[in-house]
Formats: C-alpha cells, sequence, structure tokens
C-alpha cells in the first residue's frame, strides 16, 4: 500500500476522505462547537490527514522489514540491544496517545537484521489502535519469527494520556510491560545482564 492510502479495515469497507470529515465535523459540533466558524473550517481535512500518519502502521507489514537478514556475522553470539526507541501509539479504548519508549534485544543464532528495521517493526505496530500489553507481545513474536534467534526481549516504557488528562487525572504514572522469549525467559543471568545495558546511561 502507498504511504498516503487509508489505514484500517478493507478497501472496501473504509468510509471516503469525504465520510471521515463528515465524522469530525459530527464530534465537534457534538462538544460545542461550530465547525462552519472560520478556525474549525479546515480542521476536518486536518484531522483526516493527520489520522493517515497517526494510524500508519496499518498500512505497513512488519514482517517485511526483517525479511533480509544478514548471516556473515563471523560467529557473534552475544546480545544485541536497541534501546530508547520511540514509541507513539494511541490506545484502542479511547484513542488519546501512549507516548513512551521501547528497549528491543535478542541473541542471534546464525542471522542478524539491520537494527533500523527493528525500530520500523516497533513503528509499524504502535502506528494502530493498542494497548500496550499487546503492542509489547506482537513485537516480540515478529522478531521471534523472523530471526528464530536464541531469545527475544521486548520491554515498552510509557505514559498513557487516558490516565493523565481524563479519568482518574494522575500525571507522571509509568507502565511498563515486557516480553521475554527464549533465553531472556529461561536465564535470569542473561535477563539480569539485558536490564543492566538498558539501565545504563
Amino acid at each position: 500500500m502507498t504511504k498516503h492510502s487509508h489505514p484500517g479495515a478493507p478497501a472496501k469497507d473504509r468510509p471516503t476522505k469525504e465520510q471521515a470529515e463528515d465524522a469530525v465535523r459530527t464530534l465537534i459540533r457534538w462538544a460545542g462547537d461550530d465547525p462552519t466558524r472560520e478556525g474549525l473550517r479546515g480542521t476536518p481535512d486536518r484531522v483526516v490527514r493527520s489520522y493517515l500518519e497517526f494510524f500508519a502502521g496499518y498500512n505497513e507489514d512488519p514482517d517485511a522489514y526483517l525479511a533480509r537478514t544478514f548471516e556473515e556475522v563471523n560467529g557473534y553470539d552475544e546480545m544485541v540491544v536497541l534501546k530508547d526507541i520511540r514509541v507513539e501509539s494511541y490506545c484502542e479504548h479511547h484513542m488519546v496517545p501512549i507516548i513512551g519508549v521501547a528497549h528491543v534485544a535478542y541473541m542471534p543464532s546464525n542471522r542478524v537484521v539491520g537494527i533500523s528495521k527493528l525500530a520500523r517493526v516497533v513503528d509499524a505496530y504502535a502506528k494502530r489502535l493498542q494497548i500496550q500489553e499487546k503492542l509489547t507481545r506482537q513485537i516480540a513474536e515478529t522478531i521471534e519469527r523472523a530471526l528464530q534467534p536464541k531469545g527475544v526481549a521486548v520491554i515498552i516504557e510509557s505514559a498513557h494520556q487516558c490516565m493523565t488528562t481524563r479519568g482518574v487525572h494522575k500525571d507522571g504514572v509509568t507502565m511498563i510491560t515486557s516480553t521475554m522469549l527464549g533465553v531472556f525467559r529461561r536465564s535470569d543471568i542473561t535477563r539480569r545482564e539485558l536490564l543492566s545495558f538498558i539501565d545504563k546511561g
């Protein structure tokens, strides 16, 4: 799919751009404002275009990013860690932002992948309506499926605006989720080594 195609449901089920803009106008009226006033006239178009960016992950195939791997690693079989990958996602319950970082690690068996591709996998799943627990698992399972490593670990730390801007209004709360597969699940030593890498400044 192209960069500018609509995210979400199959094409035959997707509303048109005009229908999506009408939905935004309805929400503006429901909120108590007038979508025809000067400051809001262009808002429906801007919101719809923003959604194409916010939910671009529906147009991406995370597995495809990991299709090209490298086997010439000169026997390297130690941990590969990519830390502090920015996460921008949206809560599927309230459609408000989830902002944080992801730490991704794997222990190669006989192949590695370009590190930018790991970040792209994170984005491909994050830029969808999500819950953090599912997001964490999806990233880990995709890496495991593509690389068949000795182990995979994904840890996500994030703040949820469904807690900070509505409901309980608790600012400064961080949610941490993790998925440990293979050696990261079996070995306390390997898991502690990973955590020490992540904790370094």
